[in-house]
């Protein structure tokens, strides 16, 4: 049995099975809905019922919450359809070229970039085409079947490589792996690209907030901007605990020198031996110091799910366009971690 699901602000409908789920349906003809961990936890696909019904089969996910069910929204990762429905859902420009592929890859190099975070350069095959956008993501596919995922920090290049940053989890069996065992010419397994966090064409001074390795998507994205003539402002606003965290520096100098980018760090720790002169505190609080009124901006933000929800709650009082809000919210299952890659968790993986 099918049910159509109507689109309110796209005047487009698609055909959903009835156990099947409404961004499933929705990728499977083509309309991209935008998504991330795909798990239920990182609210990317949270959008409005506003007509029929849902239910979620394994129950009410982790990354919506009473409140917001009441008022009508849901997660379209997981809900499925009871009947015909009506919903309102950000629907994100995807290029064509953009296919999801299962591939072998090569390990180019390994670097530290701090004594837990690492610089992992991929060699994509020769004979494969592999078209992603900037901000995307990766899975690693182990070989007891399980995955995980890592947001890609370059844009496309001809090199055919990606390069990811991937933060040590004590006692993860993934990155365990990645810190202990794992060396230059090694041949992994991945699958992707995935998601819908890159740049999506927004004619607004752009405000991008990272937090902690939540820089990765971010340096991707500013990588594909800065080989366009930027038409607007970007403003690149970066919080970690100290200042050993933040480990691309310098590439960061190099941007507000060449490119013009604004640059505000942020630390929530800092050192005392740094004699931190710079900003403290929270990052979302940085931003709407520095910009009150987020009314004419569009907002790009990654990092773990505790900022992510900071800043949505306080960008939107400071009267920011939900429309042109985007984020990656890093999720942290003890199993899965489906769709998100894995950064300054306090548990492990």
């Amino acid at each position: 049995m099918s049910f159509t699901i109507t689109l309110a602000d796209e005047d487009r409908q698609f055909s959903c099975r009835a156990d099947q789920t409404i961004l499933d349906a929705a990728l499977e003809q083509g309309i991209t809905l935008s998504y991330g961990c795909r798990d239920g936890m990182c609210g990317s696909c949270m959008g409005s019922l506003m007509a029929g019904h849902i239910e979620y089969p394994q129950g009410q996910p982790g990354g919506i919450s009473d409140s917001e069910v009441a008022d009508g929204q849901a997660l379209f990762c997981k809900a499925v359809p009871l009947g015909n429905a009506v919903i309102k859902a950000r629907v994100v420009r995807q290029s064509e070229e953009i296919e999801i592929k299962t591939l072998p890859v090569k390990v180019k190099s390994i670097d530290y970039l701090t004594d837990d975070v690492i610089r992992l350069i991929l060699q994509l095959p020769a004979v494969e085409t592999f078209h992603y956008r900037a901000g995307q993501w990766v899975y690693f596919l182990l070989k007891d079947g399980r995955k995980r995922a890592f947001s890609i920090a370059n844009a496309s290049n001809q090199d055919n490589l990606l390069e990811l940053q991937i933060r040590h989890a004590v006692g993860g069996v993934f990155t365990d792996f990645v810190f202990n065992q794992l060396n230059e010419g090694d041949l992994l397994r991945i699958e992707g690209p995935h998601g819908t966090f890159y740049f999506q064409q927004d004619e607004k001074p752009l405000l991008l907030v990272a937090g902690g390795t939540g820089f990765a998507p971010l340096k991707g994205i500013f990588e594909e901007l800065s080989t366009q003539e930027l038409k607007f402002p970007v403003h690149l606003f970066w919080g970690s605990r100290a200042q050993k965290d933040l480990y691309q520096e310098d590439l960061v100098r190099e941007w507000v020198d060449r490119h013009g980018l604004s640059y505000t760090p942020v630390l929530s720790d800092a050192d005392p031996e740094d004699k931190w002169q710079g900003q403290t505190g929270f990052v979302h609080q940085a931003v709407v110091e520095a910009y009150p009124d987020l009314s004419g901006y569009a907002v790009y933000m990654a990092g773990p799910p505790q900022m992510i929800e900071a800043c949505k709650q306080t960008f939107t009082e400071a009267g920011m366009d939900p429309a042109s809000l985007y984020y990656d919210s890093f999720d942290y299952s003890s199993d899965a971690l489906n769709g998100m890659q894995q950064q300054d968790a306090s548990s492990a993986e």
